[in-house]
């Protein structure tokens, strides 16, 4: 039986003081490896302005070491580029001795798994989230960034996108490497279908509340459009300030009684929300294999998304409707529609989910790269 390992998760996101939500989908990626293997995070981020010096944080994290710094705030490069060097050299004294870098951001974390690599023979493996890398976006990257980014994908064992539409863009920008699509991982003892005793067929919508990524707004308007067509409905928006958009809401004129705004809620209330749902919507403009839509499906809950990034490369026919982006009429049709036909098949949706997004599904998954990464470091 193959030894069980010590992984180091670098993350250039992670959930923190600063930042509670962020890179959340790499905690449950950490999480999940737990699982099998011992696992330590090593996070550092700039700390609100007036931090006088670097402040460090140990806790253990649903069984992962979660060390963290934060760092003063400085708008000098060079100032910043030592600060994030010092951090990184002090925290990595205070992790045991390890055997796998499982990196969680290409640039700049990947300068210090490149130091790891080449000083401490330690190979590592890269996930990769960054919408950023897809065009036109990607248009943005600094020619620096790029010739670095590439350093860092040919030394990895693995570069591991959560998507085939995010690996076709790294390898457009020239970071080539070996890649192994490995998807986000879903709690599926966490979101889980529920009976559903709804008496007003209710939409769900949950994400980080940013309009020009979320198309929060264009869903609003198609709601005051589905509320001239039929008053029994309640369409809840949830995520970060999510109120902010409650003027925007009443400016539209679309009743109380149709819409909820709730912000930020924890991980565990999501799901509830979700379980008791009729349907979920995202209208993203772009995205790579957004978290919410696996637990979703994980709830037996049909989908209505705009058809970008990965998203077509996990969604079953049967599980819902994809459309275009900024499609408004096509989100309402796809609305009334399951409005009128929302029997799902739970027990379909969530044996997928268990089968292709579950914890021991990914922990399972980034073993056997952890170990083919150390049987060619030899």
């Amino acid at each position: 039986m193959p030894k069980k390992l010590h992984v180091l998760f670098l993350c250039g996101w992670y959930p923190s003081v600063i930042l509670p939500t962020n890179g959340d989908f790499i905690q449950r990626h950490a999480e999940a490896v737990s699982l099998k293997h011992k696992v330590s995070v090593l996070h550092i981020i700039t700390d609100k302005p007036g931090t006088k010096k670097i402040k460090y944080s140990k806790e253990i994290v649903n069984t992962v070491a979660t060390h963290i710094a934060y760092l003063p705030f400085t708008k000098n490069p060079f100032l910043k580029v030592y600060l994030f060097f010092a951090a990184f050299n002090h925290l990595i004294k205070k992790i045991d001795v390890f055997d796998v870098v499982h990196l969680n951001e290409i640039y700049p974390f990947g300068t210090f798994s490149l130091y790891l690599k080449w000083f401490q023979k330690k190979p590592f493996i890269i996930s990769e989230h960054f919408t950023g890398y897809h065009k036109p976006a990607s248009n943005n990257l600094g020619h620096l960034r790029k010739l670095v980014s590439k350093i860092i994908t040919k030394n990895a064992a693995f570069v591991c996108p959560v998507s085939d539409n995010l690996k076709a863009s790294l390898l457009d920008l020239g970071f080539k490497g070996t890649y192994k699509k490995v998807p986000n991982v879903v709690d599926t003892n966490l979101f889980k279908p529920n009976k559903n005793t709804n008496k007003t067929f209710t939409i769900v919508h949950v994400s980080n509340m940013i309009n020009a990524h979320k198309n929060v707004k264009g869903i609003l308007k198609v709601v005051r459009k589905l509320q001239d067509q039929t008053p029994n409905f309640l369409f809840k928006c949830i995520g970060e300030n999510a109120n902010k958009y409650a003027d925007f809401a009443e400016e539209l004129g679309i009743s109380n009684t149709n819409i909820e705004f709730k912000d930020q809620i924890k991980h565990t209330e999501v799901a509830a929300e979700i379980a008791k749902s009729n349907l979920f919507v995202l209208f993203s403009n772009y995205e790579n294999l957004p978290c919410v839509i696996l637990e979703a499906f994980s709830c037996g809950v049909p989908v209505i998304s705009s058809t970008v990034g990965g998203i077509h490369e996990y969604f079953p026919d049967d599980f819902g409707t994809l459309i275009a982006p900024r499609d408004e009429g096509a989100l309402l049709k796809a609305i009334t529609t399951k409005k009128q036909q929302h029997v799902a098949n739970k027990t379909k949706m969530h044996n997928y989910v268990i089968a292709n997004f579950s914890k021991e599904k990914i922990a399972t998954d980034f073993e056997k790269l952890y170990y083919k990464a150390l049987k060619e470091q030899i």
